[in-house]
């Protein structure tokens, strides 16, 4: 597992198993064998993929007596979600300024998006 937090959820966060088991904690904390029923693996194979989601902090374990309960813990996910807005910001940059010019070369006005757009120069 990565040393650093985000790479550590993004790795946890490439398996679709993971990606589920994550989705099913998100309404709330859940048994190892309630999480393991909808897949179509051995309990220790679900288990190996709740280490990995632990280890990287996404989900806590604890133990009430007989009952494994499994929560999720978002912190990371905000952690990840954070360094991809950086990104969502420049793709939408990007896409407006492509809009704007095919608005230019096909001579059309585009609407105002709630900021100002400068008009080109003739």
């Amino acid at each position: 597992m990565p040393n650093d937090p985000l790479s550590a959820t993004f790795a946890a966060l490439a398996d679709p198993t993971r990606r589920a088991i994550l989705a099913r904690l998100s309404k709330g904390e859940t048994s190892v064998t309630e999480l393991a029923q909808p897949f179509d693996m051995s309990l220790p194979a679900v288990t190996k993929h709740l280490k990995v989601l632990e280890r990287a902090g996404l989900i806590t374990r604890s133990r009430e007596a007989q009952w494994r309960p499994c929560r999720l813990a978002p912190e990371p996910l905000k952690g990840a979600n954070d360094w991809l807005e950086d990104y969502r910001e420049f793709w939408e940059a990007s896409l407006d300024r492509l809009e704007d010019y095919l608005a230019d070369v096909q001579g059309q006005k585009r609407p105002a998006r709630g900021r100002k757009v400068p008009t080109p120069k003739k």
